[in-house]
């Protein structure tokens, strides 16, 4: 038991105690200690063993408060500083303690205005679990804390979309049951999508809501069909299902079986006044490969684009994002990454992470040198990658003319770069996929069927994500 003395120490006894090297664990074994654990001699050490520019972002901010006699409470401005402090900072910050006053002392580290719920250590995130009822994930996904409307950034290129999505999530129009969310990857429906489920959530605790994507819905189709479990997959999704967020529907194209399910699912939900929010890259009439039962249901959604945003959006992207994160930018380096990475919201944030990344290890500050040799590893150079381009790089590694390449050849030694060349002039060209079709001789939804069974390739991290890889890196450097 620690005797606690009657006068703490103030900060000057403390930092004569501290200077003189007399350790304070040797008062501790002698029963004595100090009513409250000092935090400022501690920080100053602390900046001396650190980049002066990890000090200044996650150290400095901290402040110290109330304590018991052997215990170090530390606030922090939000719970992303707090977990940045507690991985990356924790081991440091108790070691010191530890040399100071030795073992039997404790760190707690909160946020402002929060009361205290934790020692140091990091604490499992509440999330919702989803699909499964009982709180364990099945197939089924967590809700991104971030993906909230209040972390959405609405600009011309969304406002529709933010529009559509809020008045579903508030059940303003009754009549509004399905969405469906479209963009190219990286623009924002996932986000919109999830914060569909994070407000339902908020204003109605025990709704059932589901969030899961196309792709895991089917694997979770066919294993309760392998299980003879298919009753119970049927109905978790039909009876116990209050609003159902399905991710890249597109996935589904070709599969039959699947789409026969989906269907009767969605019929049920639909029947009793649930919610559904699909994500997709592409529209309805596109994906030539979905039963006619399943294309009109996606077709008679509210359909609801996100295109790319400008750089004003770009712009106050960045800035919320570094806001939510606790990253310290300054004004002219937001300016610079919003003017340079102009594909997507993922390269913005691609950016931003890897500013405040190297400016972190190298110890030094986010300036427009550092920033452009970021960028630079960053930007794809697509005003110079055209089909001829990709053709051209296909036809050379694979060792195949640009005939056979846009022949009706099935040999597989054929139809998989055709697959990839395809795959390629989706990711690297702003051309639709009908333009794209025509430029290999094809239909639109040979192009499609092209593009989803690369990415289903990609998914098994093998042969074929290297070779995508690796064309693509050709591409990007210019090595054609």
């Amino acid at each position: 038991m620690f005797q606690i003395v009657k006068k703490p120490f103030d900060i000057v006894t403390f930092a004569v105690i501290f200077r003189h090297g007399i350790s304070i664990h040797l008062l501790l074994k002698k029963g004595i200690a100090p009513l409250k654990i000092l935090w400022e001699p501690l920080k100053a050490e602390i900046k001396t063993r650190i980049p002066s520019h990890n000090f200044r972002m996650w150290i400095d901010p901290l402040v110290q408060k109330e304590g018991t006699g052997n215990t170090l409470v530390l606030s922090c401005p939000n719970i992303f500083s707090k977990k940045r402090v507690v991985n990356y900072f924790g081991p440091l910050i108790e070691s010191e303690i530890e040399r100071v006053y030795g073992k039997g002392c404790e760190l707690v580290i909160e946020v402002s205005g929060q009361s205290r719920k934790s020692r140091l250590t990091t604490e499992p995130d509440p999330q919702l679990s989803l699909p499964n009822l009982n709180g364990h994930p099945h197939n089924g996904r967590f809700l991104r804390k971030d993906f909230t409307f209040d972390q959405f950034v609405v600009g011309g290129n969304n406002d529709f979309a933010y529009s559509a999505a809020l008045t579903l999530a508030t059940r303003k129009n009754p009549q509004q049951k399905t969405l469906l969310l479209l963009s190219k990857t990286g623009l924002g429906k996932s986000h919109l999508s999830q914060a569909i489920g994070h407000h339902i959530l908020l204003k109605h605790p025990l709704a059932k809501v589901y969030y899961t994507t196309a792709e895991d819905f089917s694997n979770e189709m066919v294993q309760s069909f392998k299980n003879n479990s298919i009753p119970r997959f049927q109905e978790k999704y039909r009876n116990r299902c209050d609003v159902l967020l399905l991710e890249d529907v597109n996935f589904l194209t070709g599969k039959e079986r699947t789409q026969i399910e989906l269907n009767l699912i969605l019929d049920t939900l639909f029947d009793l006044d649930k919610k559904i929010i699909f994500t997709s890259c592409y529209l309805p009439a596109e994906m030539t490969k979905l039963n006619e039962r399943l294309r009109s249901r996606l077709s008679c959604s509210l359909i609801s684009n996100i295109d790319p945003p400008n750089f004003k959006t770009r712009v106050r992207i960045l800035k919320k994002k570094a806001l939510f994160n606790g990253y310290k930018i300054p004004e002219e380096i937001t300016n610079y990454l919003a003017s340079e990475l102009t594909e997507d919201i993922r390269q913005l944030e691609g950016g931003l992470i890897g500013v405040t990344a190297k400016s972190s290890l190298l110890g030094s500050p986010v300036d427009l040198g550092l920033a452009k040799s970021v960028v630079k590893n960053i930007v794809r150079h697509r005003q110079n990658i055209t089909v001829d381009v990709i053709k051209k790089v296909i036809c050379k590694y694979y060792k195949i003319s640009n005939t056979d390449l846009v022949s009706r050849s099935r040999r597989l030694s054929i139809v998989r770069p055709r697959q990839i060349a395809i795959f390629l002039s989706r990711r690297y060209t702003d051309l639709s996929l009908q333009e794209i079709g025509k430029n290999f001789n094809r239909y639109h939804a040979t192009a499609l069927y092209s593009i989803d069974s690369v990415n289903r390739e990609l998914k098994k991290k093998g042969s074929i994500q290297k070779q995508v890889e690796f064309l693509g890196q050709k591409l990007e450097l210019g090595k054609y």
